[in-house]
């Protein structure tokens, strides 16, 4: 600390009494990840309040004698310790919480400009109040940021109709390593002068430069939504009542949600209050959603499930005849999260497939996850209308948490295995952060990896923003 005494007075000069954290018990918070797998260690935190105040200060920290690291963090909730700086060096956490304007929004351009540190839910509000939504949905919403948000390409159970954060991304405003701002905040639909580099900053997971604003896509707000909750023969069967949803739905399927049997099985046993709304359970099920200005959406989704009831793709459903029912049934989705966390130990694995190889994925990731332990819970979730299955191991009811833990290395590999082997991704959304760095070689070695690290020397030649992540 000594050696950055100076530099800790300077940026409290300029930053001002709410601009810069200190003290060790305000700081802690910032040195772990919220699942705890992550604990790190941090000089201080920079809190500016403006995209002037952070560019001000990463200049000062560049141009001292021994620069420290900087560690972007925006609300904390991602699953690979992307935002937690490392346990040793000298780290300056950087969180733009105090950045959190909203606004303005241009229903012609269908645009909403956001600071980084507003919540990804207080925009979906700007967005709401104005009859316009911001369709992109996660768990976390509630305390993901937008910064956060772009640079970790979030996904979530729209991405099926509107993309992830990516395609929702129209404009950027960032902050480079040495204190150069990069104004990319335009919002031309065609622009064709050289590289994309906001395309760049999406998904590099802080390790490029600081997202400070963004310029992002709104729609007009759908009038009409339509929820239908399926119960399947099998896996198969899933993507059979996709392509009818596909086909009879056009643009306005809004999400095809997939819960394996045991999930469900493990949602109803351990969450309070949730329970199937069929008399017998099956061994899969669909959360379907339709939405619109169309007031004939409701005969599209009679029509999807009368023809999938024909043709023996479902065995049952419900539709939803109010928002409370639709509520309730989307619950049972959003409740798997935390139903896991209820069972005990769990290994999870965000991967994804081409969307036709799903059911081979499955099958395989089941078959020789329970082959090397037979009592295992295997229990995969997800948004399958894109590939991206949540594929969670959960521990036997009769085996100790440490030791499943222990030997749950073998689990990952042949899961790892059977997804590499359908030429499938080992992050689908949740990234690289520091937890799967060592699986970058094996995925995206070579040329790829190669142009990866070129590109990352171009934004920050000493390896001081954000090191640790994404690259091994």
């Amino acid at each position: 600390m000594t050696l950055y005494n100076d530099l800790l007075t300077q940026l409290a000069d300029k930053l001002g009494p709410n601009g810069l954290l200190t003290a060790p018990d305000a700081i802690a918070p910032y040195c772990r990840d919220w699942r705890g797998l992550f604990q790190g260690q941090a000089l201080a935190v920079l809190r500016p309040a403006s995209t002037q105040e952070l560019s001000d200060a990463l200049a000062l920290c560049a141009s001292y004698p021994t620069p420290p690291n900087i560690v972007p963090q925006g609300g904390n909730t991602g699953l690979c310790g992307g935002a937690t700086p490392n346990a040793e060096g000298a780290n300056i956490v950087v969180s733009l919480s105090r950045m959190r304007a909203i606004g303005p929004l241009d229903t012609t351009d269908n645009t909403l400009a956001v600071e980084a540190g507003a919540t990804l839910q207080a925009a979906q509000e700007a967005a709401a109040a104005e009859g316009m939504v911001l369709p992109l949905s996660i768990a976390s919403e509630g305390s993901a940021q937008i910064g956060g948000i772009v640079a970790t390409n979030a996904g979530g159970s729209k991405a099926l109709r509107y993309g992830s954060a990516r395609e929702l991304v129209a404009g950027i405003e960032a902050v480079c390593i040495d204190g150069a701002k990069l104004d990319l905040m335009r919002s031309l639909r065609k622009d064709n002068t050289g590289y994309a580099l906001r395309q760049l900053l999406v998904g590099s997971e802080g390790t490029l430069a600081i997202v400070t604003k963004a310029l992002l896509r709104v729609q007009p707000a759908p009038n009409v939504r339509e929820v239908a909750f399926c119960a399947l023969p099998d896996d198969t069967a899933v993507l059979h009542l996709f392509r009818i949803a596909q086909q009879r739905a056009s643009g306005n399927l809004e999400a095809f949600e997939y819960i394996s049997g045991t999930a469900m099985n493990v949602a109803t046993t351990y969450v309070e209050g949730l329970s199937l709304p069929f008399v017998e359970s099956a061994p899969a099920y669909v959360l379907l959603e339709l939405a619109g200005q169309d007031a004939a959406l409701r005969e599209t989704l009679e029509a999807i499930l009368e023809q999938a009831l024909e043709e023996e793709c479902v065995i049952d459903a419900v539709l939803a005849e109010n928002q409370s029912q639709a509520q309730a049934l989307w619950r049972l989705r959003e409740e798997q999260s935390e139903a896991q966390r209820l069972a005990g130990a769990s290994i999870k694995h965000d991967i994804s497939v081409p969307v036709p190889d799903v059911p081979e994925l499955l099958a395989r990731a089941t078959r020789e996850c329970t082959a090397l332990m037979p009592d295992v819970r295997v229990a995969p979730f997800g948004h399958i209308g894109d590939g991206n299955i949540h594929l969670n191991i959960v521990q036997p009811a009769t085996m100790p948490a440490d030791v499943f833990l222990k030997e749950g290395k073998a689990l990952t590999e042949a899961i790892h295995a059977a997804v590499k082997a359908l030429d499938g991704s080992f992050s689908a959304e949740h990234g690289v952060g520091q937890l799967k760095t060592d699986l970058m070689e094996t995925w995206r070695g070579g040329k790829e990896l190669e142009l990866m690290r070129r590109i990352k020397a171009a934004f920050d030649p000493e390896g001081r923003l954000n090191p640790g992540k994404v690259l091994p």
